[in-house]
């Protein structure tokens, strides 16, 4: 199956270019996220604040999708997330070196836009890269 528009725009203009502007149109106005890096976020704006942080922690910070199917209002993908380690990020203090760690994700669609995404990441693999990077 192919990814829906919408998640590769998703990953591809606002996590990979950093395109924050993108959000209005690719997220619904109540956007709803929860990832494995923090609590339920609501709305765009706590959203890109929280893109922001995450780049800011890792320059040239990448999302993979590396499998995706989809059905109806939602799609599920396998991701690969990475970026080199230039900030304080978890509990971890810079380290400079390139990070890597897995992920899924659950997106829920309102029309053409993403209305709701869950992001479940290897974060025991990802304390274990930036540790042995330290």
């Amino acid at each position: 199956m192919s990814t829906p528009s919408p998640v590769e725009a998703f990953y591809s203009r606002i996590w990979n270019d950093g395109d924050l502007s993108a959000a209005s149109e690719l997220l619904s106005e109540g956007f709803s996220f929860r990832g494995s890096l923090g609590s339920e976020l609501q709305g765009r704006d706590t959203f890109t604040e929280y893109v922001r942080s995450v780049r800011g922690a890792l320059a040239d910070y990448h999302c993979e999708i590396l499998d995706c199917v989809s059905e109806g209002n939602k799609a599920f993908a396998k991701m690969r997330f990475s970026g080199i380690h230039v900030a304080p990020f978890r509990v971890h203090q810079p380290t400079r070196k390139s990070v890597h760690w897995l992920g899924a994700a659950l997106f829920t669609f309102d029309g053409k836009v993403i209305s709701e995404l869950w992001v479940l990441g290897d974060l025991v693999g990802l304390d274990a890269v930036l540790q042995s990077n330290a």
